[in-house]
């Protein structure tokens, strides 16, 4: 998705009311379930850093986090999480990638075809479209999150720390680096006193699609409908919605 869409994105998070702030809470929960499958100290597991950074970042309770961190480590009681990655093609040709945690994948891969077939798109085969697709490292940052660094000395922090890539947009600043490097990066920006807005990998193409209005549209829609479903995280497409 387009940068603009995903600052959208965060926007809405910020802004969810209670019963949308707990589905979100469960989506944060079973991420930080299944990255502390891997070791539950964030310092040495990049992933549940991460994890944990956007549960605190959405004010999740400390409780609720070190709870997911116990199940996901298999010292709690509780169901098993695993991460499905679904490939599709949306309205006007785009190409669609769908993150999606769950405990059954039956139940998800339902639910997402579905909603596929009612807004114009379909459910892909595997390698279909992730060809198109780079998994990058992605950190967005409000420009008020850049605190005193003025633009010069921010830019040279930030390419001595890895960034491949630095966007100056409207609603505020979007870097990329290397998948690996993410959390270099992330640990250097946050001692200098920066403010994220958000952090992750994300899928990025560098072929974006442009559609029509009516199309354009059509993808938008989709893709807030998918991120409205329990067991989807992300949708990251190729349409420059």
């Amino acid at each position: 998705m387009s940068g603009h869409s995903k600052w959208a994105t965060i926007k809405r998070k910020k802004g969810a009311n209670d019963a949308k702030r707990g589905a979100l809470f469960t989506k944060l929960g079973k991420n930080i379930a299944v990255a502390a499958k891997n070791g539950k100290d964030p310092e040495m597991n990049s992933a549940l850093r991460t994890a944990i950074d956007k549960a605190k970042s959405a004010n999740m309770p400390k409780d609720n986090i070190e709870k997911a961190i116990l199940k996901g480590a298999g010292e709690m009681p509780g169901v098993v999480y695993e991460e499905v990655l679904f490939e599709a093609y949306g309205p006007g040709g785009t190409a669609l990638i769908i993150e999606c945690v769950t405990d059954n994948n039956n139940r998800t891969v339902a639910a997402v075809r579905s909603h596929l077939t009612k807004n114009g798109g379909s459910l892909g085969s595997s390698g279909s479209v992730l060809y198109m697709f780079e998994q990058k490292g992605i950190i967005r940052i409000t420009e008020e999150g850049r605190g005193d660094l003025s633009i010069d000395a921010f830019e040279m922090l930030a390419i001595e720390n890895g960034a491949e890539d630095i966007q100056f947009e409207e609603e505020g600043i979007t870097i990329t680096t290397a998948r690996g490097n993410l959390n270099i990066l992330v640990k250097a920006l946050e001692t200098a006193g920066v403010v994220l807005a958000d952090s992750g990998l994300e899928y990025v193409t560098g072929n974006m699609l442009t559609l029509n209005e009516q199309d354009a549209v059509k993808v938008a829609t989709l893709i807030e409908i998918l991120e409205g479903l329990d067991d989807v995280n992300s949708v990251f497409t190729n349409a420059d919605v």
